[in-house]
């Protein structure tokens, strides 16, 4: 969800009123999400690279995340959503934890759409955690080294039990994957738009959709 910043500044407003704007985009496309009866969405909100950015950006963002996570529970209750977090949500303030654990709690049962929402995630993270993990089972003799294959892994992530994404789709026209998910996307198809997060909305997303129906995957082979 690239651009909220872009977009604000393009227009003469402080970098906050874009990721504001964002927020609304992230409601349209899980709307638009569920109505097209797909069964995972995943939204990078957060990384854990944009801690470096400015202070009172980054405390801004907590806020609005911590209001947003809890404002959206009656409408994933609603649509039958549930709520999953992908990332190390232990190093995020309190306030925010508490309000994102509450909202898996009661979305936890929902059998729609499920809404990954990627706080605090960072993909060489996500892979250092799973190898730790995998280490401390080979150290208490619960794994041979040899019996580490892709599947161990990937049982490892924090996506173990989700399957690998068919599409990502990189808004405000960046050409680079941004550490996301990158065991998980080994064969995901590409979608690339110039358009700014704040004004991507479900035009956009049937758009990259269709484009992805007409594509012939090949994994590697013939």
């Amino acid at each position: 969800m690239d651009g909220n910043g872009r977009w604000a500044t393009r227009r003469g407003l402080p970098r906050v009123a874009g990721h504001h704007e964002g927020v609304k985009s992230a409601r349209s496309i899980v709307r638009a999400a569920s109505a097209l009866g797909l069964h995972y969405l995943t939204l990078y909100a957060f990384s854990t690279e944009n801690w470096s950015r400015p202070a009172d950006e980054v405390s801004t963002l907590m806020s609005l995340l911590e209001r947003s996570v809890n404002a959206e529970l009656p409408e994933l209750m609603a649509r039958n959503a549930r709520l999953r977090v992908l990332g190390r949500t232990t190093g995020l303030p309190a306030g925010v934890r508490r309000g994102v654990d509450h909202v898996v709690h009661e979305t936890r049962n929902n059998t729609g759409l499920n809404v990954m929402m990627a706080f605090n995630y960072g993909a060489r993270d996500e892979l250092i955690d799973a190898f730790r993990s995998l280490a401390r089972q080979v150290q208490a003799g619960e794994l041979r080294p040899e019996d580490i294959s892709e599947k161990k892994i990937s049982e490892a992530l924090y996506t173990a039990d989700i399957p690998d994404p068919d599409l990502l789709i990189r808004t405000s026209g960046e050409m680079r994957i941004s550490n996301f998910l990158l065991w998980q996307i080994a064969y995901t198809e590409l979608w690339v738009t110039p358009t700014l997060w704040p004004d991507f909305g479900p035009a956009d997303l049937y758009r990259a959709v269709a484009e992805f129906q007409s594509r012939t995957r090949r994994f590697g082979k013939v």
